[in-house]
């Protein structure tokens, strides 16, 4: 059993100085991993009181399938997802949510016990609710990237989007530490792979997207909108997700069939 807040320091963010010490002892979760490949987390049996899976750490696309559709999201460190649903609401749409982990994914189970202790400290309670606001304006965000209507602009403002998560400054940019392959873009953004690859081309030569050797991703232009320092300062304050060394990892992303 490992912290709750040892794995997520800022789920204790709103508690006192002695409510977060006893909150690091009573809040205790099991951690799992999860390899590269595909995820049924749909056959996972959970008791009715477990609150969901908290990724600590790796990076999670869940799939939406819709006839000959894929519309993908990317989750990661401090996402809560809910792979299962105990009383499934039918649906006059033929959907179906695959889920596929894109890099080695460790994910804390919020359980039954957890549960039970968090009506000692509603503060983290709080959090929680948050970060699952925080999710659903985050996909909202990428809804609405998906109904721009040119691809190239798709791409910066999705790339500018992930670079509130995984982004780190640079001298030459903002890198974004992700290996994210044409077709996955083309899921991201409501496109398909030819044209994604073709604005991916026309960005490369204005110089305002640019794939490294690495295969990561800089961005050396600034956001379409907004307060560009701003930007860069959100980019800043998430740094926490970069290693200690300060060396951005990178994170080869694919589709898996």
């Amino acid at each position: 059993m490992k912290s709750l807040l040892a794995l997520d320091p800022d789920l204790g963010r709103l508690l006192s100085h002695d409510r977060l010490a006893a909150a690091k002892r009573e809040l205790q979760v099991r951690q799992q991993r999860l390899d590269v490949g595909p995820w049924d987390g749909a056959r996972l049996v959970a008791a009715p009181g477990t609150i969901g899976l908290l990724i600590v750490d790796g990076v999670l696309a869940r799939e939406v399938v819709l006839e000959d559709t894929v519309s993908t999201d990317l989750l990661g460190p401090g996402d809560i997802v809910r792979p299962w649903q105990h009383h499934a609401t039918p649906s006059l749409v033929a959907a179906e949510t695959r889920w596929n982990v894109l890099a080695t994914l460790w994910v804390a189970v919020l359980g039954n016990g957890l549960s039970a202790a968090l009506t000692r400290f509603p503060e983290v309670s709080v959090t929680i609710v948050e970060r699952l606001g925080e999710a659903a304006v985050r996909s909202s965000v990428t809804q609405a990237i998906a109904h721009l209507n040119r691809v190239d602009r798709r791409l910066l403002a999705l790339f500018w989007h992930l670079a509130e998560r995984w982004g780190r400054v640079t001298t030459e940019g903002v890198v974004i530490p992700l290996a994210l392959s044409h077709r996955l873009l083309g899921e991201l953004v409501g496109a398909r792979r030819p044209t994604v690859s073709s604005a991916l081309s026309d960005l490369a030569r204005e110089g305002t997207l640019l794939r490294r050797a690495d295969a990561t991703w800089l961005l050396t232009g600034e956001p379409a909108t907004g307060d560009p320092s701003q930007a860069i300062e959100l980019v800043r304050q998430r740094r926490r997700l970069i290693p200690a060394d300060g060396q951005p990892r990178s994170v080869a992303l694919g589709v898996f069939p």
